[in-house]
C-alpha cells in the first residue's frame, strides 16, 4: 500500500528583505492510509509551515512531496486547486464559516468549485455530511445560531463533503473549551475509525494524545516521531444526543 503522505528532504525558506528564514530544514515524513497523527511543537517550530505544504496551500523551496504516490511538489496553481478540492479536507481553528449563510450552504460551498463535477448532487452530499457529524437538525442554522462546537462540526462537514482521502486540521480545538474539545476529538477518532487519514496540528498535549502517533517539530525539523502509548479515547456522545453545546464562541 502506498503512503498517503511521503516527504523527502522537504525544505521551505522565506526571504524577508536581507533575511533568510529556514522554516523547514530537511523533513522526511511518511503517513500511511488510516493513520491519525498529531504534529506538535513550539511557536516557530515549523509545524504550521509543514501543514501548509501537506495541504498544497504552499510549495516547498526544495525536496519532494508525494500525495498518494503522486509527486505534487511542483504543480501549477490550477493543479494545486484540483488536488485540494479532490483529495484533501481542511479544518481550521477559526471555523472560517460564511456568516449569513446556513450550515447546509456553508458545507455545499466547496462542491461549487469542483470543476470536474465529481459529485452530482451537491446539496444532498452537504446534508449527508452534516448528518454524519451529528448536525442533521441544524441544516438551516446560520453560524450566529450555533455554538462554537457546532460551528466546528459544520467546518468538519465542509471538509468531508468532497470525500477526501486526507483530513488536515490546524489547531481544530483552539477556540473551544475542554469538554467541547474532547467532543470534537471524539468525532475525529470516529472518522479515523471509519478509515479516514487524519493529521492535525496542536499545541495541547491532551489533544495530541487523542491521536495514534505524535510527530514533534523543533527548529524546522522532526525531532521525534513516536506512537501514543496511553491514547486518550475521547468520550463519544450517545446516538441522537445534541452535540457541541459548550463552545466559547456562540
Amino acid at each position: 500500500m502506498k503512503p498517503i503522505i511521503e516527504t523527502r528532504n522537504l525544505e521551505k525558506t522565506y526571504i524577508m528583505g536581507d533575511v533568510r528564514v529556514n522554516a523547514l530544514r530537511g523533513v522526511d515524513l511518511t503517513v500511511q492510509p488510516g493513520e491519525m497523527a498529531a504534529i506538535i511543537g513550539a511557536s516557530g517550530s515549523g509545524k504550521s509551515t509543514l501543514m501548509n505544504l501537506l495541504g498544497c496551500l504552499d510549495s516547498p523551496t526544495s525536496g519532494e512531496y508525494l500525495l498518494e504516490g503522486h509527486r505534487v511538489s511542483r504543480l501549477a496553481a490550477d493543479a494545486y486547486a484540483d488536488i485540494r478540492n479532490e483529495k484533501i479536507g481542511f479544518v481550521f481553528q477559526g471555523f472560517n464559516l460564511l456568516a449569513r449563510t446556513t450550515a447546509l450552504e456553508n458545507v455545499e460551498l466547496p462542491l461549487l468549485y469542483d470543476r470536474k463535477k465529481r459529485i452530482p448532487d451537491p446539496l444532498g452530499e452537504a446534508e449527508k455530511a452534516l448528518r454524519r457529524v451529528g448536525l442533521g437538525d441544524r441544516l438551516d442554522h446560520e453560524p450566529n445560531r450555533l455554538s462554537g462546537g457546532e460551528q466546528q462540526r459544520v467546518a468538519i462537514a465542509r471538509a468531508l463533503v468532497n470525500r477526501p482521502s486526507l483530513l488536515l486540521a490546524d489547531e481544530p480545538t483552539g477556540n473551544l473549551d475542554t469538554r467541547t474539545s474532547m467532543e470534537i476529538m471524539a468525532l475525529f477518532q470516529e472518522l479515523n475509525d471509519q478509515g479516514l487519514t487524519v493529521v492535525l496540528v496542536t499545541h495541547e498535549p491532551d489533544i495530541a494524545n487523542c491521536a495514534k502517533r505524535i510527530i514533534e517539530m523543533r527548529d524546522g525539523q522532526v525531532r521525534s516521531d513516536r506512537p501514543v502509548k496511553d491514547r486518550i479515547e475521547a468520550p463519544r456522545p450517545s446516538a441522537g444526543a445534541n452535540r457541541g453545546k459548550a463552545g466559547r464562541t456562540a
